[in-house]
């Protein structure tokens, strides 16, 4: 099975390593059934744009554990990261939406092909050590209504890439993207195949309030079809309505 490229994920979490390096000292707070539970200690005052909006320590409690992806799969502590305790700065300057780098469709951290970036992130990674399967993780929080932009800048990217090359094999695969039902406030399915593939991989947005959860599995004999549903749905379950600030 074929086993997602990181390199576009790890471009795409690097300016974000600031952040986490001055960050990652701090402790994370959830409730009891695992709900994301935003702190005043994160909170500098009602004014705060940041204000109701969880923590990146707070997000990754609402990751599934390692229990949820069952025999054979481990987790990558290099691509384990988070925006610690504290906010970043966030952008909102798509570098091209009619022309984006489709190339990060072939990574975990798909999500920056829109350019956006939020206030706080949680992410990681599962690979299976005996199929190299893959399952990636990620969410991000945005202020105010910008996860709905978010999700209409993937939209559009994706429209303007209906191929992307794969640097590891040489070949060109196939992007196809549809909106779905039943997910959190909204979501976007993307599926990409290539013969050269021994299985191809889905990739989930799902908007919940003002974060947007973001999966890629390559699992199954489905194109990581089903399994990256299941993650998606968990995730953005236990995000609960917290995360709406």
């Amino acid at each position: 099975m074929r086993l997602v490229t990181r390199t576009a994920a790890l471009l795409a979490v690097a300016p974000l390593s600031l952040a986490l390096t001055a960050c990652s000292s701090g402790s994370s707070s959830s409730t009891s059934a695992g709900a994301v539970k935003p702190t005043a200690s994160a909170s500098a005052s009602p004014k705060d744009p940041n204000t109701g909006l969880a923590t990146g320590a707070q997000l990754k409690a609402a990751l599934a554990p390692a229990s949820f992806f069952g025999a054979g799969y481990v987790v990558d502590a290099s691509a384990t990261r988070d925006s610690g305790p504290m906010y970043q700065e966030p952008s909102s300057a798509p570098a091209s939406l009619a022309k984006p780098d489709c190339t990060k469709l072939g990574g975990t951290s798909w999500i920056a092909i829109t350019g956006d970036t939020g206030v706080s992130f949680a992410q990681n990674d599962y690979t299976n050590k005996n199929t190299s399967a893959e399952m990636a993780q990620e969410i991000d929080v945005f202020r105010g209504t910008t996860a709905p932009t978010v999700l209409t800048h993937l939209k559009k990217a994706v429209a303007a890439c209906p191929t992307l090359k794969d640097e590891d094999t040489k070949t060109t695969a196939k992007v196809k993207g549809a909106t779905t039902s039943g997910l959190g406030d909204e979501a976007y399915t993307i599926t990409v195949t290539d013969p050269a593939w021994e299985n191809g991989s889905t990739l989930i947005a799902v908007r919940r309030g003002t974060a947007v959860v973001t999966v890629l599995s390559t699992a199954g004999h489905d194109n990581g079809a089903a399994s990256a549903k299941k993650l998606a749905a968990h995730v953005a379950a236990t995000m609960g309505t917290k995360a709406k600030g």
